[in-house]
């Protein structure tokens, strides 16, 4: 069986990422398929602009605004190369935000996103869940035909055991009621949230606010995250978080996966 290593990474700008050591990063950990996030990158800026990733296909989907939200995804190219690459889900309000990628391999569906956040006073909140609803029908969708792998920063935390603070955080963006009980029923639905799967007690983070020094203080949530269609939970062989990386304010995640 073949062992293939999936990391994720919110770059919080993929511009900022590379001046801090992005490249070194994939070096490195030598992922087979690296899904980003927060590219922060507009098309036109892209097409004016090389990034040195020897040794991968890179896959682009950037936001229309510039300097805001957007994905990619590195694909080894040793690799076989994805069977089809879609940008978004279909719908504009979300497709624009440039949110979700979806990867076709032979085995499964490589899908990448970066959820909206709620934001202050829960402003996007409605929107939010709204994607969610969204995607999780186009999760589903894609189940039909082979399993899933979705990865990315969802912009919650599901239990308290994935946030320091969670008594004080109940009605904040990022820990409300409404988003943790969407988790529950994305779970419901037959995804398996892989790193709390192997580490059901394990307490460890994937971002800090850059304020109060919260990374020295490891005052942190765990918001990103890599869940599998049920069928492959058995062959996730490792979930794990790279909390020694530098260069943004999250930090990579990922799993080891046999097929």
């Amino acid at each position: 069986m073949k062992t293939t290593t999936l990391l994720s990474w919110n770059v919080n700008g993929i511009r900022a990422a590379v001046r801090n050591g992005f490249v070194s990063v994939l070096k490195k950990t030598k992922p087979d398929i690296l899904g980003v996030q927060e590219v922060k990158i507009d098309s036109v800026t892209k097409s004016k602009t090389q990034f040195d990733f020897a040794g991968y296909d890179e896959h682009w989907n950037p936001a229309h605004r510039p300097g805001y939200s957007g994905t990619a995804t590195l694909v080894a190219s040793k690799l076989s190369r994805p069977v089809s690459s879609r940008s978004g889900i279909g719908i504009e309000r979300f497709d624009t935000e440039g949110r979700v990628q979806t990867l076709e391999f032979d085995k499964f569906f490589f899908v990448n996103c970066y959820f909206p956040n709620a934001a202050e006073e829960l402003r996007r909140l409605d929107y939010k869940l709204a994607f969610n609803g969204a995607l999780l029908k186009h999760l589903q969708k894609l189940e039909r035909t082979k399993p899933v792998v979705v990865c990315g920063d969802f912009n919650v935390a599901h239990r308290e055991i994935d946030l320091k603070n969670p008594k004080t955080n109940v009605e904040n963006a990022g820990f409300t009621p409404q988003e943790r009980a969407w988790m529950d029923k994305f779970i419901k639905a037959g995804f398996v949230d892989t790193f709390r799967h192997l580490h059901p007690a394990t307490i460890q983070y994937s971002w800090w606010t850059y304020r109060f020094k919260a990374r020295e203080r490891n005052v942190g949530w765990r918001i990103d995250y890599f869940l599998v269609s049920g069928i492959l939970a058995k062959r996730v062989t490792k979930a794990f978080i790279l909390d020694q990386i530098i260069g943004s304010d999250h930090c990579p995640v990922g799993i080891e996966i046999t097929f």
